[in-house]
């Protein structure tokens, strides 16, 4: 029998976040693979595990060895199916040898520390990559929520949205380390968010 994978979404960090079908795949997964962060939370003690970086063509060839004796779990942030591991694992393996545990995505636990519904967001990662420019073009009454990282940097976009066109007196929300006991929810406008410094990492919400 073809062994499998199992990638697991770990929410935003917290162990308070990780649902109890997550938590009992990653207690009888023989092999884990993850972030250095996520390991150090989630990895039992004594399990064979492998800290993921930047070099995914050097962690999909460790899980295609492990998996001729063994099933896999990976451990990604957030829900597998936003901009994580899981389409470079489809095209290695095959999206028939792998099973998917979703999880709380730090997007969801944003709009749930701001008590405002976000089925109308327009959702954007400028996480290690560029956005869409036409998802981050202005519109009265548009929602967006974004990933930020330290080269797209809450100040950075805001600079930008103000030069597409969005009102310095936009509201902003930038959520950091959310889920963590230092978590911070910061409320500002796109004028201040263009002038400020920090939140390099975090989720930043914009509201029109």
């Amino acid at each position: 029998m073809d062994h499998r994978i199992t990638v697991i979404g770990i929410g935003p960090g917290s162990p308070d976040y990780l649902p109890p079908i997550a938590a009992r795949a990653i207690a009888r997964a023989p092999v884990l693979v993850g972030g250095g962060r996520a390991l150090a939370a989630f990895a039992p003690p004594g399990r064979e595990t492998y800290t993921l970086g930047k070099d995914i063509a050097g962690a999909l060839a460790y899980i295609g060895r492990r998996l001729e004796n063994s099933d896999v779990a990976v451990l990604v942030s957030g829900d597998p199916g936003f901009h994580s591991l899981l389409p470079a694992l489809g095209r290695a393996f095959g999206p028939d040898r792998i099973d998917v545990i979703p999880g709380v995505s730090s997007l969801q636990l944003a709009f749930a520390r701001l008590a405002v519904p976000w089925q109308d967001a327009v959702l954007v990662s400028l996480h290690g990559r560029d956005g869409d420019p036409a998802a981050l073009a202005f519109a009265p009454g548009k929602k967006l929520a974004l990933l930020t990282d330290a080269a797209n940097s809450p100040r950075r976009i805001a600079a930008d949205l103000l030069a597409r066109g969005w009102p310095p007196a936009t509201a902003v929300w930038l959520c950091a380390d959310l889920s963590y006991p230092h978590e911070k929810v910061q409320a500002a406008d796109l004028a201040a968010t263009a002038d400020s410094q920090g939140f390099e990492h975090c989720v930043m919400v914009v509201i029109a």
